[in-house]
Parts: structure tokens; sequence; C-alpha cells
């Protein structure tokens, strides 16, 4: 390795010094990975306060929804983007599968009901489209009510940005092998278990059947003009870093804002 100076720098900075003390092997190459993914997050997230500042300011509402398999980083990189925003204006919402009342409502509503206020940021750590995907590999839901949700969401989607509301979709996409090793970290944790459902166990089992529905969902959204952003997240840094970027390159907010 090339131990310039910038690199002796970083690696003595207590950032630095934490994140090698902190590992059972040391890594001089992930450890500087680490600070410079730090440095870049922070600045980013300064935008992020412009972006929600702006947002406020202008009265916007603003979707962000994540979908991606389990294991993706769909809320590691919703916490990273919410970390340093305001609380009060911004809510995650990851929604529990329906109750007996919602299952005999239209199937949107339950959605509808957590939009934004005027102001406010919301994140959805999986959506609506559970129905595209999770639902028709798992059986949750019949032929017919999956087909009747590809033939609506475009219209859905219209009559959200029609009516002010700024809407962006966000699919993290990692590996087979990769989905695996998470699996694994995940069971071998005891602060992680939790994380572990069902569904999830079944998922690599049911890879290819997840493939060929999540190829029709963004074939479906492309047709109607609202497209999925697929950002590859095999490594989580750099894809919370890319999440970032394009939600900053996505909304039009005055970066030139005083926060």
């Amino acid at each position: 390795m090339n131990f310039t100076k910038e690199n002796i720098e970083k690696l003595n900075s207590t950032k630095g010094l934490v994140y090698l003390l902190s590992k059972e092997t040391l890594s001089y190459e992930k450890t500087l990975r680490y600070i410079d993914y730090e440095k870049k997050l922070k600045k980013l997230q300064v935008e992020l306060v412009k972006l929600q500042t702006w947002a406020i300011k202008n009265n916007e509402r603003i979707i962000i929804l994540f979908e991606g398999r389990d294991s993706a980083g769909k809320g590691g990189a919703i916490r990273r983007i919410a970390e340093r925003i305001n609380p009060r204006n911004f809510r995650i919402v990851a929604l529990p599968k329906p109750t007996k009342e919602e299952r005999s409502q239209w199937y949107f509503q339950r959605y509808i009901n957590k939009f934004p206020k005027e102001g406010e940021i919301i994140f959805f750590d999986r959506s609506w489209y559970n129905r595209a995907v999770v639902e028709p590999v798992n059986g949750f839901c019949t032929k017919e009510e999956h087909e009747i949700f590809m033939n609506q969401v475009n219209d859905f989607e219209r009559m959200i940005t029609e009516s002010g509301t700024r809407i962006l979709k966000i699919y993290l996409s990692i590996s087979k092998n990769e989905q695996s090793k998470r699996f694994n970290e995940i069971k071998s944790d005891p602060l992680k278990q939790w994380k572990m459902s069902k569904v999830d166990e079944r998922a690599q089992d049911l890879w290819d059947s997840y493939t060929a529905y999540k190829n029709k969902m963004f074939a479906t959204t492309k047709k109607g003009g609202f497209p999925f952003k697929i950002i590859k997240a095999n490594r989580k840094s750099e894809s919370r870093i890319a999440v970032i970027e394009h939600i900053l390159k996505s909304i039009p907010y005055d970066k030139n804002i005083e926060i």
C-alpha cells in the first residue's frame, strides 16, 4: 500500500484510529475507504438539510420510496439520509401486513393515509410495490389482485404527481451471493436476528421468481413514465452515497438557501 502523507494523516485521525481498533483484522485500505465515505457523506448530508429547508419553505410534499430484495440495505440508506435532517418534518413508513379492515379497502388506501403534508418528506421502506413482487412471489395475493395492481399503479402515481406531490422511486439491487452473505451475518448476530423473517428465509430459494416479477415491475413502470432508479448495492457505503446523490440531483432545491 502507498502510505502518502495524506493517507497517514487520515489513519492517525480520530475516525481512522477508532475504525482500525474496532476491527479484529487491521485493514488500512478499508479504513481509508471508510474515512473518505464519512467525509463525502457529511457533505451530502449538508445538502440534504438544504433540500429539506427548501421543502419546508416552499410547502413541498415529497415521497421517496425504497424497494429491493430482502437485506438490500433499504433501511440503512434511509437512516443515513434522515440522520441529520429535522425529525419534525419527515417520517419513515414501514407498514406491517394489512389488518382485516385494510384488506377490505382499496389496496392503495393505507398508503395514501401516510402521504406527506406540506413541507414534509415521507420515506417508504417498502411501499405499494409489495403487490408487484413480494406478494405474488409468496402467495399473499391472487393473480387477479396482482394484475389489477399492475393495471392501476401508473395511473395512481400520475394522480399523485399531478396533485403536486413529488415522488422518487429507488430500487437497491444486490446479487444472490451478497444476499446470502448478509443473511448469514444476520443469523449469527444476536442483535440482528430479529430482522430475519419467514419471508426472508425463503428468498434465496425463490430468487428466480423474484427476478421475474421484478422485471415485470420495471417494464410496467417504465412504460408509464415513472421508472425506478436502480442502484447497485453490493457495497453498502457506495450505494448510500449513490442514493443521496440521486435524490439531490432529482429534486430542484435551492442550493444557496440559508440553513
